[in-house]
């Protein structure tokens, strides 16, 4: 690792790292606590739709109000200050600004903002995965054409699996499985922001309700998040879905690589080369000893006798046959790791993950009978959740992404279960988000799978 010792010749320089944040939210928040901190990075900008909200997270983020006082983006950038701003485009165009970080969580937003971006020569690190499920490959692909990087975020779990891979792969190992921990059962495929509550309160001793968001925080219990994050895995990897989807098997942290193995081998999986969330709730409703609900992981193979020799004396959690084993990283820590993604596209040229096909997709799914007429509400809603499926599958029968399921209207009944379609809803074919997407279609109509 050398990112610290280049952020410290750019600080050397009079040259920091020029950042603009767009999104003041809690992953926005954490990068803002620590971009303070490093040294050769300088936050010239944050924009939000709600200035007043922004200059509250940053002093909880414990900046000085010296800090954030700049009355323009210049100013900012001569003096080495930090403008808050409701005008997002201003700070994508400003060119004393290297890299823009995406933390929305808006699709549509994400992906205007990215286009943007691109087209103003920035990096752009894409804190916003539900933007990169819907159109990353895509998005991906102008970024490199423009000569600017394209990168998922260090610290949320999809950029943290890809680097696992990338290490099993570096080594020479096969990568047999790659994902995950989460609590999940199958009933939460129901939950909405109304019974979300339940849930909650048998883990979380959340005081003031008013503090979190939930029809956010729902999208992470009803399976939505999951799938959102393993198409960002796929897409990024060359690892595939499961032609059913994510199967969430109850898991501890030592158990991965007999759970997450082919079940020719006595494992859960369809095959090899997937990916997999496991769960810390066992289907009785008990909880899962040791799991890794907050983690991520890699299950390998050793090709030869020695390896997994190797794997037994150097305690590498491997399975009961010794074939396979896994590494695991126990926690992520969100928007407080960022500043690996922005140093790494400003100082390297390299994102720590990226789209390099479209494998992967997710749908949306319904959660209930929904009667024509009614308005699909989106992520962690009323109406659907969002199921992982093979992009081929996705792209054969015209299912209708997740991150495009929200204020459209459906134009017949769908039974629970059953996954809407692109004719199932009236769409804004305008939109600028549906177009991208539907050219994204197009461009990947056969999935470029590894």
């Amino acid at each position: 690792m050398n990112l610290h010792a280049k952020l410290l010749e750019r600080k050397a320089a009079g040259r920091p790292v020029t950042v603009g944040l767009i999104g003041a939210g809690k992953f926005g928040t954490m990068f803002l606590s620590q971009a303070r901190l490093t040294d050769g990075m300088q936050v010239v900008g944050v924009a939000d739709l709600d200035v007043t909200r922004a200059r509250k997270q940053l002093e909880t983020a414990g900046w000085p109000a010296s800090q954030y006082e700049a009355k323009s983006l210049d100013e900012a950038a001569k003096r080495g200050g930090t403008y808050v701003t409701v005008d997002a485009s201003a700070l994508i165009a400003h060119p004393a600004i290297e890299v823009i970080v995406e933390a929305t969580g808006i699709p549509g937003a994400g992906i205007t903002h990215a286009l943007k971006a691109i087209q103003s020569g920035k990096h752009i690190v894409m804190v916003n995965v539900e933007a990169d499920a819907v159109a990353g490959p895509l998005l991906a692909r102008r970024a490199k054409a423009a000569g600017v990087v394209y990168s998922l975020a260090w610290g949320d779990q999809p950029a943290l699996i890809c680097e696992q891979v990338d290490w099993a792969r570096a080594a020479g190992f096969k990568v047999i499985c790659a994902g995950k921990g989460t609590r999940y059962h199958p009933t939460y495929h129901q939950s909405t922001p109304d019974t979300l509550w339940d849930i909650l309160d048998q883990y979380l001793a959340i005081k003031d309700r008013n503090s979190i968001n939930p029809k956010m925080f729902n999208s992470f219990i009803d399976g939505t998040k999951s799938g959102i994050e393993m198409t960002a895995v796929c897409n990024a990897t060359g690892l595939v879905p499961q032609s059913d989807g994510l199967g969430f098997p109850p898991a501890t942290r030592f158990e991965l690589a007999d759970i997450c193995k082919p079940k020719a081998d006595g494992g859960t999986l369809e095959k090899a080369g997937v990916t997999e969330v496991t769960s810390s709730v066992y289907r009785d409703g008990k909880d899962v000893p040791h799991h890794l609900a907050l983690g991520t992981y890699v299950v390998f193979e050793g090709e030869t006798e020695y390896a997994r020799r190797c794997f037994k004396e150097y305690a590498m959690l491997p399975d009961s046959t010794g074939k396979y084993a896994a590494l695991y990283r126990p926690i992520h820590m969100i928007g407080l790791e960022l500043g690996i993604s922005v140093a790494s596209a400003a100082l390297r040229g390299e994102p720590t993950g990226a789209p390099t096909g479209f494998r992967s997709d997710v749908v949306a799914t319904a959660k209930r009978a929904l009667k024509a007429g009614e308005m699909l509400d989106g992520e962690g809603g009323f109406c659907v959740w969002g199921k992982q499926v093979p992009a081929e599958m996705s792209l054969t029968k015209g299912l209708l992404p997740l991150g495009l399921a929200h204020d459209v209207k459906l134009k017949r009944d769908i039974a629970q279960g059953e996954g809407v379609w692109w004719d199932d809803v009236a769409y804004d074919a305008n939109d600028t988000a549906v177009k991208f997407r539907r050219e994204m279609e197009a461009a990947f109509a056969r999935p470029n799978a590894r």
